[in-house]
């Protein structure tokens, strides 16, 4: 069994898990964007929504299917915020540990490892990452900041749409933000040069201590021909515990060198 087809949906499933928000006062009755609304306003709205927690971990199943391949896999999600974004399957089969400083894991189906830079998770999105950009990715924080300066809003089938005043050459960037909570309805990243889109859109959500965090996700990337959907279901959900974080590359792996 190949790792990088392994670990690739796994890991662009979990990339995209978290986000919390908060209702505004400022949100009409219905639950429809108050066109009243100045972008400054929104992008204030949506910033103070970040979320406020020491540690988060959750039971996820993801599904996974491009064209006749389709894979289901529960995995453990553990984050230490600012720090540490831990992953692993059932049995520990396959695990991850992501910090500021690298990306690791290992694969005891095929016995190997990685052990390396954010280059492999820049590839899966064809962005550059950091441990930054792919902590705002799980809680629901646009990928880029955004500011009023930057950014061009207007009103989209009852959502607020952002995007930047000047497109970059390399790729569109597209962000959809709920009325009812101010965070991201949907994160869209085109590269047409590449003949690459992808789309993430968080669907239900549920209440966990106060904070509002995904229930269903769906993903799709769409790539030349090829066409990914990966569907992810939260479960046992919880904020705050005593958490550890183990990893150790099993002695004897063959380590995967990224080309």
């Amino acid at each position: 069994m190949n790792l990088l087809n392994t670990i690739k949906p796994l890991v662009l499933g979990v990339i995209i898990l978290f986000f919390t928000g908060c209702k505004s006062s400022k949100i009409t009755s219905d639950g429809t964007a108050n066109l009243s609304l100045s972008s400054k306003e929104v992008i204030k709205e949506n910033s103070k929504t970040s979320p406020d927690f020491k540690t988060l971990q959750a039971k996820v199943k993801i599904s996974y299917s491009q064209g006749n391949d389709s894979q289901s896999h529960t995995v453990s999600f553990r984050m230490l915020k600012d720090q540490i974004i831990w992953i692993s399957s059932s049995f520990n089969i396959i695990r991850v540990k992501i910090t500021p400083e690298k990306v690791s894991y290992y694969n005891k189906l095929d016995n190997t490892y990685f052990d390396g830079d954010f280059r492999f998770l820049s590839d899966i999105l064809g962005t550059d990452l950091d441990f930054e950009k792919v902590q705002n990715l799980l809680l629901g924080n646009p990928l880029y900041e955004l500011s009023k300066a930057d950014y061009s809003m207007s009103v989209h089938n009852d959502k607020y749409l952002f995007q930047p005043k000047e497109q970059m050459a390399l790729f569109e960037l597209f962000y959809l933000i709920s009325p009812i909570h101010f965070k991201m309805d949907s994160q869209q990243l085109a590269q047409p040069l590449e003949a690459r889109f992808l789309q993430i859109d968080y669907i239900d959500y549920q209440q966990v201590d106060k904070e509002s965090l995904p229930e269903n996700i769906k993903i799709i990337v769409l790539e030349t021909d090829k066409e990914t959907v990966i569907e992810m279901a939260f479960k046992s959900v919880s904020l705050n515990q005593d958490l550890r974080y183990p990893f150790s590359i099993p002695s004897g792996f063959e380590e995967i060198v990224l080309k």
